[in-house]
């Protein structure tokens, strides 16, 4: 005998956790997911789902192991413990964006992007922060690509060290080409003199990002000598 098509067992919704749960993990999972991609950090978690430290503890191993939630680096707290719901990213303000790798300040990477730019306005001779973001583009030196507000940090940083200097358009002689006011960045470096060499170690921004940078080798498949944007940076 078939059973009454009321008595059919429901589908589960794709859209809620394994009904495996304990009810102690759905309410540590729905405090979880609820903060979507920013996580929350377990003593607020606590706090929230009202229940025992050892509860709290279990729950969240259990969740672990079912992949329903996941640990993740918080950049300004790295000495306590975030969750989030495996379905979501952290957020750039729990990784720091695209200045960190894997929770710590990607100090290498920083520096070749610096020597990028620097090198670009030393080129433009003058430039305004919109021109040196057009040129970066055209560059395609740097496989990721910065915001505005990344942008402004780093010729910030890049005056700080004496780098370039900010300075406003006077609209006359090498700012002929700028409104008057506008702000615009010169390099302050010399350039191509025998004391002083051009801004940046050429092969180091490719290099310096590359992710088969370990497999590289002068005769090998991967090699300098068939690096396109080794290649490219040579010529830039």
């Amino acid at each position: 005998m078939s059973r009454p098509s009321a008595l059919k067992r429901k589908q589960p919704d794709s859209n809620s956790p394994s009904e495996s749960l304990t009810e102690h993990e759905k309410i540590i999972y729905n405090v979880i997911r609820s903060k979507q991609d920013m996580g929350i950090w377990t003593r607020d978690m606590k706090k929230e789902a009202n229940l025992p430290d050892n509860l709290v503890g279990k729950s969240i191993k259990s969740l672990q192991a079912k992949n329903l939630i996941k640990e993740v680096v918080n950049v300004q707290s790295k000495g306590r413990k975030h969750y989030m719901a495996s379905e979501f990213e952290p957020s750039k303000e729990l990784t720091g964006g695209d200045w960190y790798s894997n929770g710590t300040l990607d100090k290498y990477y920083i520096t070749c992007v610096k020597d990028g730019f620097a090198k670009i306005i030393y080129q433009l001779k003058v430039a305004t922060l919109e021109g040196i973001s057009d040129e970066v583009k055209k560059s395609g030196i740097f496989k990721t690509s910065f915001t505005r507000p990344q942008i402004e940090e780093i010729l910030r940083v890049l005056v700080l060290d004496k780098r370039i200097t900010e300075v406003k358009s006077t609209g006359m002689g090498e700012f002929a080409s700028f409104p008057v006011g506008k702000v615009c960045y010169k390099s302050t470096s010399k350039g191509g003199t025998k004391r002083e060499p051009k801004v940046g170690a050429m092969a180091s921004i490719p290099c310096g990002v590359c992710p088969r940078i370990s497999q590289c080798t002068p005769d090998g498949i991967i090699s300098p000598r068939t690096c396109v944007y080794f290649t490219k940076w040579l010529d830039f």
